[in-house]
């Protein structure tokens, strides 16, 4: 009786690996969350506002947007109203020092959001 069928990608790729279709499948779901985070932070923070700003993976809460607090307040309950209570972002911000949410990205944001739980 023959044993289960790998595939060469399969056998090739070390233990631990994902293969390329969920990679692929990953990413689509990282582009699709940033594309999200975007639209809700424009929606927080205003179109006025963010004239001439092109937000992306690198673009930095405090020095690019200059989120202040109660933007930060209404962007977590907008991820939390689209992704559910899994993705708390006010618990996950308390957990980090100061240097790193004057440092946060949006990419970081993203990031968060597709962790695997």
């Amino acid at each position: 009786m023959p044993g289960p069928s790998t595939t060469p990608d399969a056998a090739a790729r070390p233990a631990g690996t994902p293969d390329r279709a969920s990679v692929q499948s990953r990413t689509g779901e990282r582009d699709r969350v940033l594309s999200d985070v975007v639209a809700m932070i424009t929606e927080v923070i205003g179109p006025d506002e963010l004239v001439g700003i092109d937000i992306g993976d690198d673009t930095s809460f405090q020095e690019d947007l200059e989120v202040e607090s109660i933007e930060f307040v209404a962007l977590s309950e907008q991820l939390m109203a689209r992704y559910g209570a899994e993705v708390d972002f006010v618990g996950w911000m308390a957990s980090m020092e100061l240097d790193e949410i004057i440092a946060l990205t949006v990419g970081d944001l993203v990031d968060f959001v597709v962790a695997p739980a």
